[in-house]
């Protein structure tokens, strides 16, 4: 679980990376992208002018480069020629990108033309609900504290947490220990030490937080149809608090 010095570098260049990639889709998604097109735009740009890996393709046997969750969709939506963007919509894009070895993981969310206010503040709430867990980040400090900030910035404003889902390890492999729940108890769980690596990827709905998985095996609606958001960051626990690797330039 413990990166050095010169993995969390390469991992660091990593983040830089895909943060390139967001910073390129702020100026396309839009209403009248089929979420297919984003995903072929999102591939191109990852091999040829980034000179990097889209880890998510074949992993798992996982058959394109990005994920895009629209709505009521709670994470795992598959990319489809059918699925336009419209006004209204709210869409989560969760990205991986893997270079020198090592694999970056974000996610970000997109509103769509005029979206409701409701469905603003739902993904307003879920990115403070993300940087109230980044926040927990040190040396010394304990999982539980992580994931009971985000519970109860979520519960405060009136969201539930999904549970089924929850952030990891990261490096070489996508998924690594430790598990990072989204929900808990401060003081407990495992013990934060510099050199780790994780994503914190909440994942807030409307209304309950129960969800329900579609035929395709892939994709996690909520079980009521009411808005689900999520966002990602990877996070590397330093000597003295917590670094964002994933952070876009300029955002």
């Amino acid at each position: 679980m413990i990166k050095t010095p010169t993995q969390i570098a390469v991992m660091r260049e990593a983040g830089r990376l895909l943060g390139q990639v967001f910073s390129m889709l702020d100026n396309r998604v839009g209403a009248g992208q089929s979420t297919l097109e984003l995903d072929a735009a999102v591939e191109a740009f990852i091999r040829n002018d980034l000179q990097a890996r889209p880890a998510s393709l074949g992993q798992y046997d996982y058959p394109f480069s990005i994920n895009t969750s629209i709505n009521e969709v709670v994470c795992h939506g598959m990319p489809n020629a059918k699925d336009v963007l419209k006004d209204g919509d709210i869409v989560n894009i969760d990205i991986t990108l893997e270079k020198g070895g090592f694999i970056a993981d974000s996610s970000k969310m997109y509103m769509i033309g005029a979206v409701a206010p409701k469905a603003r503040r739902l993904v307003e709430q879920t990115f403070e609900a993300m940087w109230a867990g980044i926040r927990q980040v040190k040396p010394g400090a304990r999982l539980g504290d992580i994931g009971y900030a985000i519970q109860s910035h979520a519960q405060a404003n009136g969201y539930s947490v999904v549970r089924e889902y929850c952030g990891h390890g990261i490096g070489r492999e996508m998924h690594e220990e430790p598990q990072i729940l989204h929900f808990g108890r401060p003081g407990t769980g495992l013990t934060l030490r510099e050199g780790m690596v994780f994503t914190i990827e909440p994942m807030l709905n409307q209304g309950s937080a129960k969800v329900r998985s579609l035929k395709d095996g892939w994709t996690v609606v909520t079980r009521d149809n009411n808005l689900s958001a999520q966002w990602e960051h990877t996070v590397a626990v330093t000597a003295d608090g917590f670094e964002v690797l994933t952070l876009q330039a300029n955002a």
